[in-house]
């Protein structure tokens, strides 16, 4: 068996490192395309988990994240992939979840006549507005493989009458919790003694790139008066300080800190009350029995229904009253359900345990 392994952005280095360790330079090549080229928000982690190096790494003229550079982005990293790819010759090409990177290196596998294996298939938000959403549809119905975190992931897969073969896993976020937080106290970098605070996290651009959505949402998390510790994306930062409402942040019940490692965001999850998102990723990891922290979700829809059901996430919008009402109702809530949607933290054994048979 021989594995490309295409990656390009935080997510899916984290969620690909439980494979990635379970392989070596022998039956996997690992090709990092640079779509989140700020060092803090990728290669960093690599690092940080003690991964091997990739064999590849690209430089993408197209890196702002405007509407053009989506499309321009996409073709720039199929043309050097298919330059990469081709004279490897893998059995698979395997892809995370919904990004740009995701999408480009899809096509390039279809189009070198190379099987594509997609971790973190079946998700849907059904929110058209989500740059996420186009890739991830198109991927599951250009892939071979589909390895879907759940059961309704499957389901969902199914009623579209996907082409690919269909696999439920669980969610390899989970594996990277269960495998790393063992390591948490030797590999945090940050040292906070109180927990009385809620962990904040923005990022999705139908949040942070709209004054008229974001500008709601910091209002709200200030008129609530409650302690709160913000690691604010660098895109985040920047539309704070375009929209004029990073002075506002400054002296207030929110402490913005830069952007944090891997480690450190477990650590503040496990000592926070709890979390205040719009990412995916953490409504996942929040649920792990490691970290078991509640999640209002700042959006409109949520592709991790799973979460909202078994009462690990609750769906808020992005309204100054529901979020305050929210802030203030869960407070003292307790998680009561003890079952993991995402699964045991072995998924990545059973990815690569099918993929060998297959190859």
């Amino acid at each position: 068996m021989k594995v490309a392994i295409v990656m390009g952005t935080r997510p899916e280095i984290i969620k690909l490192s439980p494979i990635i360790k379970n392989l070596n330079k022998n039956n996997s090549t690992i090709i990092f395309t640079g779509q989140h080229y700020d060092y803090d928000m990728s290669t960093s982690f690599i690092e940080e988990l003690d991964l091997r190096k990739p064999d590849y790494y690209m430089k993408l003229t197209k890196l702002e994240n405007t509407t053009t550079d989506r499309a321009t982005q996409i073709g720039e990293i199929v043309l050097k992939l298919a330059k990469i790819i081709s004279p490897i010759n893998p059995d698979t090409v395997m892809v995370q979840g919904d990004t740009n990177t995701v999408l480009a290196a899809a096509i390039t596998g279809i189009k070198c006549n190379i099987p594509v294996s997609h971790v973190e298939a079946g998700l849907r938000s059904y929110d058209w507005r989500m740059p996420e959403e186009h890739n991830r549809i198109a991927v599951d119905h250009i892939s071979e493989f589909l390895f879907a975190p759940t059961s309704h992931n499957k389901k969902t897969l199914e009623e579209e009458k996907v082409h690919g073969e269909i696999y439920v896993t669980g969610n390899t976020s989970i594996d990277a919790v269960e495998q790393n937080i063992k390591r948490l106290e030797k590999k945090r970098t940050i040292d906070i003694k109180s927990d009385d605070f809620v962990l904040v996290t923005l990022h999705r651009g139908e949040n942070v790139d709209d004054p008229s959505a974001l500008s709601p949402i910091i209002t709200a998390l200030l008129k609530s008066r409650i302690n709160m510790i913000f690691p604010a994306h660098p895109r985040t930062v920047r539309r704070l300080k375009q929209f004029g409402l990073y002075n506002k942040i400054e002296n207030s019940n929110i402490l913005l800190l830069p952007t944090v490692g891997y480690f450190d965001m477990l650590f503040l999850m496990k000592k926070c009350r709890f979390i205040i998102s719009d990412s995916g990723g953490i409504q996942e990891e929040a649920t792990s029995p490691k970290i078991r922290k509640k999640v209002l979700v700042i959006r409109k829809t949520t592709d991790r229904i799973e979460a909202v059901k078994y009462g690990f996430s609750e769906l808020v919008g992005t309204d100054i009253n529901s979020i305050i009402h929210a802030i203030k109702k869960n407070m003292n809530a307790k998680i009561l359900s003890h079952e993991n949607p995402y699964g045991k933290g072995n998924a990545g054994k059973k990815i690569i345990s099918i993929l060998r048979k297959k190859f």
